[in-house]
């Protein structure tokens, strides 16, 4: 059994899910991150099934989206840039709170996500040393040559796009290689395209840095989330933390 709770930390609302009867231990904790135009709603299976693997999980609600979303769906489809620098930015404070309130075992704070979220989980590893370990699922790293493809920012968004630059793992692949990663990807990805990921697995590879690294690959999967996955990530962080 598991318990969950809607609570607020650093000023963001987050889903808090548990072991039943835990909520007061040390355990290990997974932020975990949901995609573009999406909630920590939404994505509360990922809370529930790794509650259940014995852990922490905290999914806060990005800027602009669930219980922070102001219903003005147009001008978020244009501020995806400064919404996943903030993701990546408020990971410090959010587990600053967290354990401030509760206790955790600050050797196995892990973060996870999907699409965006995914790409937060690989923006905080890159800069955070705190992080045991980090599952990417359907997401990129690469911001700034993504950011030509995907959701291409308008001029007034563009300098969120440039402020990425230092967060963008072109440049940080040795902090990516000496923790455990998981990449997974469906092959047949239609909105993030799966060679994301294996762009980074070949870049490990290369340089030596993929000794850490399981990268995982789904056929005829578009971009979703499968039951392989939810598993793979569960498993992942079972064995990591």
């Amino acid at each position: 059994m598991i318990e969950m709770y809607t609570e607020q930390l650093a000023g963001i609302e987050v889903l808090h899910a548990v072991p039943a009867g835990k909520q007061q231990e040390k355990l290990p904790v997974v932020f975990f991150y949901h995609g573009f135009t999406s909630s920590k709603l939404v994505y509360s299976y990922f809370a529930v099934a790794l509650a259940q693997a014995g852990m922490r999980v905290i999914m806060p609600d990005a800027d602009r989206h669930g219980a922070r979303f102001n219903g003005d769906d147009n001008a978020r489809l244009y501020q995806f840039w400064s919404i996943l620098k903030s993701n990546i930015d408020e990971f410090s404070p959010l587990h600053q709170a967290l354990s401030e309130r509760y206790p955790v075992d600050e050797q196995r704070v892990a973060v996870g996500g999907a699409s965006m979220g995914g790409m937060t989980a690989l923006g905080i590893m890159a800069r955070y040393s705190q992080v045991s370990c980090a599952a990417c699922l359907m997401g990129s790293g690469y911001f700034i040559s993504l950011g030509q493809t995907l959701f291409p920012p308008r001029a007034e968004e563009m300098a969120s796009l440039n402020a990425l630059a230092d967060y963008d793992i072109s440049s940080r692949l040795e902090n990516l290689a000496n923790r455990p990663l998981l990449l997974w990807h469906g092959e047949d990805d239609d909105v993030v395209a799966a060679q994301e990921t294996w762009r980074l697995e070949k870049a490990l590879v290369e340089k030596g840095l993929d000794k850490q690294l399981i990268c995982l690959r789904e056929a005829g999967v578009k971009h979703r989330i499968t039951p392989a996955a939810l598993a793979a990530t569960c498993s992942f962080f079972s064995q990591h933390l």
